[in-house]
């Protein structure tokens, strides 16, 4: 089952290798996911992919090609304040 919510054309190895994160995992994606920035926050779509990295993560909503990378809390919520084009990118930022 956790292999669907793996982005396409990745396994959790090739994650766990591009981002240094040997245990990085994939999340259950129902949970608030909002943007935050200096001036304003707000929820966004429903996320289709969620991978943890510790208390950062990677978020892919539904029907965007971005990734976003937040802060993951200890209720499960996510604060996302960055944007990457692409997943390899995104794992780079970490």
């Amino acid at each position: 089952m956790a292999d669907a919510r793996l982005p396409q054309g990745w396994t959790l190895q090739q994650i766990r290798d591009v981002s240094g994160d040997r245990e990085a995992v994939v999340l259950d994606p129902d949970r608030p996911v909002k943007w935050v920035s200096v001036a304003e926050g707000h929820e966004m779509p429903r996320p289709e992919i969620v991978l943890g990295f510790h208390s950062l993560c990677l978020v892919k909503p539904v029907d965007d090609v971005d990734w976003y990378m937040g802060s993951l809390y200890d209720d499960g919520s996510i604060d996302c304040w960055a944007a990457y084009g692409d997943l390899y990118e995104a794992l780079r930022g970490l």
